[in-house]
């Protein structure tokens, strides 16, 4: 009797998701997807599932993870603006390569969009999750006077968001670590008390 072989689960799922940031849920084939993550077919079925349980495994854990990474840069600073200051700028990647990979979540709104109930569900979670956290500190910032007191909370959590989309796009476009910074600083000084 053959021995299946042994695997590190979190490296071979890493790999799977380097594949799928990089290039999609559609172009990324089985095969493609077998070479990169040093594995057999048999063992992917077994393990995972199929290709889309697959993506939906490595896209969440990786949505998760960039969550904790975005609360950790917007809650750490006791000012607010300079949390959101540090939310923003933390998008950009100081690695090159990783950066122009843009954000793997995004990179699944533009290839899914509205059609995949499953990923429209898993993504509501996590957007609503960070929206409530900006609005509580949008508050503090007008609590304490650093932030523009007419500024609506919901709807400027909105603007950090899709603000955060659009950087994100910026870094896939090419956009390199200063461009990013800029950006990111014009878009948190927009909020300031006058």
């Amino acid at each position: 009797m053959v021995r299946p072989r042994k695997f590190d689960k979190a490296t071979v799922l890493q790999r799977a998701t380097r594949v799928f940031w990089q290039h999609g849920f559609a172009a990324s084939s089985t095969d493609l997807l077998l070479k990169e993550m040093g594995i057999g077919r048999q063992t992917l079925y077994n393990t995972f599932g199929d290709k889309r349980q697959l993506y939906l495994a490595v896209l969440q854990a990786y949505q998760e993870q960039s969550l904790s990474g975005h609360l950790k840069r917007l809650n750490t600073p006791e000012s607010p603006l300079q949390g959101i200051r540090q939310l923003l700028r933390g998008l950009a990647a100081t690695d090159d390569c990783t950066r122009a990979l843009g954000c793997f979540g995004v990179g699944s709104v533009g290839e899914f969009g509205t059609s995949d109930p499953e990923l429209m569900a898993q993504r509501e979670v996590i957007r609503t999750v960070l929206e409530r956290r900006i609005e509580a500190r949008v508050h503090e910032g007008q609590e304490l006077g650093e932030l523009d007191a007419s500024l609506n909370a919901q709807e400027t959590a909105a603007f950090i968001q899709t603000a955060m989309a659009g950087l994100q796009l910026s870094a896939r476009a090419g956009a390199n670590l200063q461009t990013m910074h800029a950006i990111a600083d014009f878009t948190a000084d927009r909020l300031k008390a006058t």
